[in-house]
């Protein structure tokens, strides 16, 4: 993600959550946040959706994927949270956590998907409506390794 990429990545937040980051929290994120991770997917190039994560010693905590809403049903989150595990992992991290409304449960099921499981709860954790989360761990080595996502493996 770059900083000319902000205004689209607000039209993107602002589509996709309740309580959407202001383009100054993307600012700090790329301009102050050492351990801030993000990745922005294009089409005709201009941003449909984004990932970020933060890496801290071997973990990586994902902050936020989100796509344009007239883009999906079409599978890019999934592509996008594969692309983000896949660069952490390059990065040396080999655990990725992440906090899901309880009541989200399409995007639960792809958490799951590519090995993530619930292990806990932070009840009230969303000030809009006090949702509870649901707090979810991927272990990246058993997944990577499993996908052959090895940095300078090869796949066949």
């Amino acid at each position: 993600m770059l900083m000319d990429d902000i205004p689209d990545i607000m039209v993107i937040e602002h589509e996709s959550f309740t309580l959407p980051w202001s383009s100054d929290a993307f600012r700090n994120e790329l301009t102050h946040n050492q351990f801030a991770r993000y990745l922005v997917m294009e089409r005709n190039g201009a941003p449909v959706g984004y990932a970020g994560m933060w890496t801290v010693l071997d973990e990586a905590h994902i902050t936020n994927i989100a796509v344009r809403t007239a883009h999906r049903g079409r599978r890019l989150g999934e592509l996008l949270l594969r692309q983000l595990m896949t660069y952490a992992w390059e990065l040396g991290m080999i655990r990725m956590t992440l906090e899901v409304r309880v009541s989200n449960h399409v995007a639960q099921s792809l958490y799951e998907k590519l090995g993530f499981r619930g292990i806990g709860m932070r009840k009230g954790y969303y000030s809009d409506n006090g949702e509870d989360a649901l707090i979810m761990w991927c272990d990246l080595s058993d997944r990577m390794t499993a996908e052959g996502g090895r940095e300078g493996s090869e796949t066949k």
